[in-house]
């Protein structure tokens, strides 16, 4: 987790607690690809949730909204 003041800021903030559901639903629906993945940073799985907030708290100058919809777009499982 990034120690900057507004990563900080952001992760206490109502909106990464929406951003935080949205990922859950993701990761808790059958239609979407949210493996974890290794990570050496942390030395073990990180998790969908956990990757992309982090990005997102890194970045807070992104448009979450379009965040979320390319990332619907990248990981949506097609048949």
């Amino acid at each position: 987790m990034s120690n900057t003041l507004s990563a900080q800021k952001f992760l206490k903030s109502s909106e990464a607690k929406t951003i935080r559901a949205t990922l859950k639903a993701m990761m808790a629906s059958k239609e979407y690809n949210t493996k974890s993945t290794y990570s050496p940073s942390c030395e073990g799985m990180l998790t969908f949730e956990e990757k992309h907030i982090n990005y997102l708290s890194q970045h807070t100058s992104l448009n979450v909204s379009h965040y979320l919809s390319n990332l619907r777009l990248m990981t949506k499982i097609r048949s």
